[in-house]
């Protein structure tokens, strides 16, 4: 089975692969973009797929939150809802979310927008794409591979290369990926913490060929689009 990682970044999407020959690409297009999707047989990315129409969070953020704890509960935030995904402006998507829930929508979730309402069609107009692009969370990957707890923030230096070291102890390429991106790309294109975020994903999506894959919630509802609502990790 062929598997990979994504995460959003400014120049598009990072994607990781650890499994078959272990490459990286940087994902410029919604073509690019859909042409991973058809290449591979699993794909876990850093993106909500599944929106509520009515309520601000979903079930699967509100659990996710929980587990991860107070500190980083914030890593974790509410997507639009979906009447407000395909509004022209922050303003009007404010607007829409306010009419709905009586809550407005945050400047960081209208930041990616954009990429949920791409992945978000991809799915809808390719339906075999739904059952092997699946939403995960890096936060809670790095915290199991850590043995359920988290020392510091990626936003730190000592953050990163924590992140990069859980990794790494299960697949030595990925350090040199990490060096390897960094050379190659610039920061207002591939941040570090979008590189580890990308690593553990790829390697989340190529140990859960073996080990299974989890959800929170356990039993997870599908939105209005037939998307299901769900963080899966290992």
């Amino acid at each position: 089975m062929k598997t990979a990682g994504i995460d959003g970044c400014k120049a598009g999407w990072i994607l990781i692969s650890f499994s078959d020959k272990p490459h990286y690409k940087v994902l410029r297009t919604d073509d690019e973009l859909k042409e991973a999707f058809e290449e591979f047989d699993r794909i876990l990315i850093d993106m909500p797929i599944g929106l509520e129409d009515e309520n601000y969070t979903r079930e699967c953020d509100r659990l996710l939150r929980e587990k991860l704890g107070a500190d980083y509960a914030s890593s974790v935030f509410s997507p639009p809802i979906r009447p407000a995904l395909h509004a022209p402006s922050y303003v009007e998507a404010n607007m829409q979310s306010f009419e709905y829930t009586e809550k407005k929508l945050t400047v960081q979730a209208w930041n990616i927008t954009p990429k949920i309402k791409t992945v978000d069609a991809l799915l809808q107009e390719n339906e075999e794409f739904r059952g092997k692009v699946l939403e995960s969370h890096p936060e809670l990957l790095f915290m199991n591979l850590n043995g359920g707890m988290i020392y510091q923030k990626k936003n730190t230096k000592k953050g990163l290369r924590h992140r990069l070291s859980l990794v790494s102890d299960h697949e030595e390429i990925a350090a040199d990926f990490f060096r390897e991106i960094k050379e190659e790309f610039r920061r207002n294109e591939v941040a570090e913490d979008d590189i580890v975020d990308s690593l553990v994903l790829a390697l989340a999506a190529k140990q859960s060929v073996e080990k299974g894959l989890k959800t929170i919630p356990v039993e997870p509802e599908t939105d209005s689009e037939g998307m299901k609502m769900a963080v899966h990790y290992i």
